[in-house]
């Protein structure tokens, strides 16, 4: 069947065409719509790439998944499930796409796309430039750091990108999201609190291990050793089963050393400045 996936995502226009389905076997269906003539299995996983692949296959040739959508393929994926799809288009190509799609018209070359599993995708080094150009910069930093993470690029490139993209617009876009860009990131959330604290004047050491009377208490995300005062993000897993009791022991070990933790969890993400003042607060007490 013409532009189909391999996977289960298909034109509802071309499987009728092709007599794969009637009208009304795709409309009384449980086929899952992605985009406007664009159908997925339903028993594919919903994530941000599924809806990527569905607008990949309306996509006009020279144009590529990008962005922060293009993340998900470098083992960065930051974007929701139903956030716009991101598209990379030439300017010389005319396309607006369906209504959940955010195009974005500049130069691309032949050489920054790659071609997975029939979806053309901005390569690893360009998926970097357009996030850190397009994005907010505590996106546009987490996804930096999960690449660099993953080993799918290296400090190297992403200063070479910042060399070669002198003169380009967005380049100081770039040049300051490559400047805050750390591997050592364990997620998205220690990527959103560490450039809140970095731009408030507040830098800390990422994955601070602290000793105490020369043997190792515990690894924790965020440190400022001078103060002693310690930073640590406290994901979902931290509050299933044991390791809740494990983690009040540990912080417990690392209080009876002398220094002052501060614990944050998803819900302190909606007020990044709160965090902020506790951190100055907290240093402030220990001066």
């Amino acid at each position: 069947m013409p532009r189909h996936h391999l996977n289960g995502v298909f034109i509802g226009s071309h499987a009728i065409a092709a007599g794969v389905l009637t009208r009304r076997q795709l409309r009384e269906s449980s086929y899952r719509r992605l985009v406007h003539g664009v159908y997925a299995d339903p028993g594919l996983p919903v994530d941000h790439r599924l809806y990527c692949t569905g607008v990949g296959l309306l996509l006009p040739p020279g144009a590529a998944i990008g962005g922060h959508s293009a993340a998900a393929w470098h083992d960065a994926p930051s974007a929701g499930p139903r956030e716009p799809v991101t598209v990379i288009c030439p300017p010389e190509v005319r396309w607006s796409g369906p209504r959940q799609v955010r195009v974005h018209a500049t130069d691309l070359r032949p050489s920054d796309v790659e071609l997975v599993d029939g979806t053309p995708v901005t390569t690893a080094v360009r998926t970097a430039w357009d996030v850190a150009v397009l994005e907010p910069l505590g996106t546009a930093v987490g996804v930096l750091d999960a690449m660099l993470r993953a080993g799918r690029l290296d400090r190297e490139q992403l200063d070479r990108l910042v060399r070669e993209g002198a003169g380009r617009f967005g380049v100081t876009r770039v040049r300051r999201a490559v400047e805050m860009a750390d591997a050592r990131a364990e997620s998205f959330p220690e990527s959103w609190v560490r450039v809140a604290l970095v731009l408030a004047g507040l830098t800390p050491v990422p994955q601070l291990r602290v000793r105490h009377r020369g043997r190792f208490v515990a690894r924790v995300d965020f440190g400022w050793p001078e103060e002693k005062v310690l930073l640590e993000y406290e994901g979902d897993h931290h509050f299933v089963g044991r390791q809740i009791d494990r983690d009040d022991e540990r912080f417990d070990r690392l209080e009876a050393a002398g220094w002052l933790v501060i614990r944050v969890s998803a819900a302190d993400l909606r007020d990044l400045d709160r965090v902020v003042r506790r951190v100055l607060a907290a240093l402030a007490a220990r001066r």
